[in-house]
């Protein structure tokens, strides 16, 4: 492996500026230095504050959030209407006292409206230039359509099938891992911030959060740091090394200290041994879960997350709330508030906001990157590259377009199931499986379809997902499709889980085929 040596300025710069290192950041902190001169205590700690409306005690209801933001207490939020993001962009630069703007995040996971393969189907293509195009072309849509962050790459090593939100990584391979994290963040931000067609990445969920007991989301992590540092650490050091402008904490425990909290793992080892210099969010509202670990109320989980070097706040509110008052009580210190919002701030020019705060907010510019024929293409061959094929018998593919072809099965007419999790796509621009394989045949074959099926009859799966429980139904069934389609002389079978049943909060207990379908197969 060659082995690059650069000067530990140089290694700043590109860990803090993506692949393109900038020579000169006396421009930048010359322009924040007297920026920061101006602000308020208040407006300080408001650039910390990341949520969708209102402070709550102080501002509440439809007006809370645009008062949030004249006041200068809102540093970003969310979303995804590009109408919504001018308006409140408007406000923070035209209505709040230093015009300071918003950065708008959002989860875009694989893809924008473009959709990709789920991230652990694209670790199944072994090609690093194909994922990094799809991240590519994410940032493109994404930035035209007025976000400037995604909370994306999620890079945490997974063991545990049963854990829903496997869905989003790239498997259990660390060195694997790393690769796609690298080009993942080489896709979003491209070689230049201050290009309109690149976006802060977001490395997440740092640290350690696929390794949670059972595959139980949320749940507690407990190993050595041999095994932190040889079979869960690789990816998130590849994703800082590539240049990520961002990370986010995880929810869970890392060494018996809340992530969100822990000054080890975010100060000693993310900033000090790895040089990471941007800033660090909250995931959702974990510095309130803090208190469910018995660490104090929100003030005081609000102060232990600054000091261990959390420099955003998303959804607690309790940086905004409360950390005013424990400046005046010693708990933190005017350097740490500083330290935190001149991080925010610096995201912010990077991306060249101070000179244009509208330039990811063109209309026409979302109208012509959205759903392009190159992009569509490039994602179908993605796709093709992705699927694993396990078994051609008798070379029945590439399917013969002759006969009769049966499509059964309880997603075989469905569209937004085939799309995973983390994926807010208009299903009228898809098509169901028996659509497309209708489409493909035009006049050569007969296609038929039956349901067959069931998604499941196990109660509390069905519960979960607003499913009702008919075995009487689902026995009717198995019987018309297996009579409808006796004659047929190729069936194809779209059996599996819905996207709800895989994702953030949708463990299994058992991912194998439910009962349903198995008696359908």
């Amino acid at each position: 492996m060659r082995k690059i040596i650069l000067s530990f300025a140089a290694c700043l710069a590109i860990a803090a500026y993506g692949q393109k290192p900038v020579q000169d950041t006396r421009a930048m902190d010359t322009f924040i230095d007297q920026l920061m001169g101006k602000m308020t205590l208040d407006e300080k700690i408001g650039q910390l504050n990341l949520s969708g409306g209102g402070v709550p005690g102080i501002l509440s209801g439809s007006e809370g959030a645009d008062e949030t933001i004249r006041r200068g207490w809102l540093g970003a939020t969310g979303g995804s209407e590009l109408e919504t993001f001018r308006k409140l962009q408007e406000i923070a630069v035209k209505e709040s006292r230093l015009g300071i703007p918003l950065l708008f995040g959002l989860d875009v996971i694989h893809g924008y409206h473009t959709i990709f393969p789920i991230p652990l189907a694209l670790s199944c293509s072994w090609d690093t230039t194909l994922i990094e195009q799809s991240a590519r072309i994410a940032a493109i849509e994404a930035s035209s359509n007025g976000v400037t962050w995604t909370y994306s790459p999620m890079v945490d090593i997974a063991r545990d099938a049963r854990w829903g939100r496997i869905a989003e990584g790239s498997g259990e391979d660390p060195w694997w891992g790393g690769k796609i994290a690298a080009a993942m963040v080489r896709g979003y931000q491209g070689d230049d911030l201050t290009k309109e067609n690149t976006i802060l990445s977001c490395l997440k969920h740092f640290a350690l959060y696929g390794a949670s007991e059972a595959g139980r989301d949320y749940n507690t992590v407990d190993m050595s740091r041999i095994k932190m540092f040889n079979e869960y650490f690789p990816p998130y050091k590849a994703a800082v090394e590539a240049g990520c402008a961002t990370v986010m904490s995880s929810f869970n425990l890392v060494e018996a200290i809340p992530a969100t909290g822990n000054r080890w793992l975010l100060t000693d080892l993310l900033r000090d041994q790895w040089g990471f210099n941007g800033f660090v969010v909250s995931d959702y509202n974990s510095i309130g879960e803090m208190t469910n670990h018995g660490l104090g109320d929100t003030q005081t989980v609000s102060a232990l997350a600054l000091h261990a070097g959390l420099d955003m706040d998303m959804m607690t509110n309790g940086y905004i709330t409360t950390l005013k008052k424990s400046l005046e009580e010693g708990r933190v210190s005017q350097a740490d508030i500083d330290q935190a919002c001149r991080r925010v701030l610096e995201a912010k020019y990077k991306l060249g906001l101070f000179e244009d705060p509208y330039r990811y907010l063109d209309a026409d510019r979302a109208k012509k990157n959205t759903f392009t024929d190159e992009h569509m293409n490039t994602a179908r061959h993605i796709a093709g590259k992705s699927i694993v094929l396990l078994k051609n018998d008798k070379g029945l593919l590439p399917l013969r377009k002759t006969g009769t072809i049966a499509v059964v099965g309880p997603l075989a007419d469905k569209k937004v199931e085939l799309f995973g999790t983390w994926c807010g796509i208009d299903t009228a621009k898809s098509a169901s499986v028996v659509q497309a394989v209708k489409e493909m045949v035009g006049n050569k074959a007969r296609v038929i379809f039956a349901k067959g099926c069931n998604l499941t009859n196990e109660p509390m799966l069905a519960k979960a997902s607003g499913l009702k429980v008919d075995p009487v139904e689902n026995t009717r069934l198995v019987k018309e499709a297996v009579e409808q389609v006796k004659d047929a002389d190729r069936i194809i079978a779209v059996m599996g889980e819905p996207n709800n049943w895989s994702g953030e909060a949708c463990s299994r207990a058992d991912i194998s085929l439910p009962e349903s379908q198995k008696e359908l197969l």
